[in-house]
């Protein structure tokens, strides 16, 4: 499969996470405390994987876990670590941002490894994406592995250690315009891909298939945040757009005849529903494959492993 893109760097898939291999657990944004993340290292232990915190996990400073070079360093050394395999994000938060343009990408693309996590992390996941071309997997964070009876967590690890493929069903959504489009998926919180746009860490959207998940923002906002993406051009050759969830951002159906009306005119497949983001459910997707959204079938698909087998 073809996944050449003048923007990007050619895809490249991290190794399968193996029983017994290295999981590294780091805070690249807000602070955490072991309290709340426990219970989620200790489902990490019980699936037989080796649990490798950052020497400074645990750090606080303000809203941050520590100032940027304590969390850049932790990042560094788990991507340098030979006996770690997947890097998990302990929350989301604020302050991956300030990191991206200290990181070593060319690090990175010499040991790709399986990296995860959601919200303020949607930073991280794009801007490897864009620099390096590693598959980056948009999932939950280890302080919410315990939500929607693990099932979250399941499909971090149906992707990343069996080799599974993607096939969600969308028939609990709404079909805002039909169709069928194929294209690389990608995505991410609104906010964050806001406030990508114009900096060299954002990835090209022509030809993508785009969601999005947001929390906690009044529908004004929500609309500037949109309004602003469209203005970018940056959607401009967007092949299909999918709504996940909005948490606590309102009334819903207010929320879809936005959508509908900020794409009115792009006429590109788009529909709500997809089961990602800050509510129970925070389903794993894979950023950087080709993905197909069908409105008929009311399924996103990905028909080839998300990892090397």
């Amino acid at each position: 499969m073809d996944h050449s893109n003048p923007s990007i760097s050619p895809v490249i898939k991290p190794q399968r996470l193996n029983k017994g291999q290295g999981i590294g657990i780091i805070a690249p944004a807000g602070p955490v405390t072991q309290p709340e993340i426990q219970p989620g290292l200790d489902l990490l232990k019980k699936l037989d994987y080796t649990i490798i915190p950052s020497p400074n996990l645990y750090n606080k400073e303000g809203y941050l876990a520590g100032n940027d070079d304590i969390r850049l360093e932790d990042l560094q050394l788990m991507l340098n670590n030979r006996d770690i395999q997947a890097i998990f994000c302990a929350r989301g938060g604020y302050g991956t941002l300030r990191l991206l343009d200290k990181i070593d990408f060319d690090l990175i693309r010499r040991n790709p490894k399986i990296i995860v996590g959601y919200s303020d992390i949607t930073a991280l996941l794009l801007a490897i994406f864009k620099k390096t071309g590693l598959v980056t997997f948009h999932g939950p964070v280890v302080k919410e592995f315990s939500k929607n009876n693990i099932r979250n967590l399941e499909s971090v690890f149906q992707l990343v250690s069996s080799g599974g493929l993607l096939n969600l069903d969308l028939s609990g959504g709404k079909v805002l315009y039909p169709g069928k489009a194929v294209g690389t998926i990608m995505g991410g919180n609104l906010s964050i891909i806001s406030h990508l746009i114009g900096t060299p860490f954002m990835p090209s959207l022509k030809d993508a298939v785009l969601f999005i998940e947001e929390k906690g923002e009044p529908l004004y906002r929500i609309d500037r945040m949109l309004t602003h993406l469209k203005l970018s051009g940056i959607l401009n050759g967007l092949a299909g757009f999918i709504w996940g969830v909005f948490e606590e951002c309102g009334d819903v159906s207010a929320i879809d005849q936005l959508l509908a009306d900020i794409l009115s005119d792009m006429e590109i497949p788009s529909i709500t529903g997809l089961p990602v983001g800050h509510g129970q459910q925070n389903i794993t997707i894979p950023i950087g494959l080709q993905a197909v959204l069908d409105t008929e079938l009311m399924t996103l698909s990905i028909s080839e492993p998300c990892v090397e087998t």
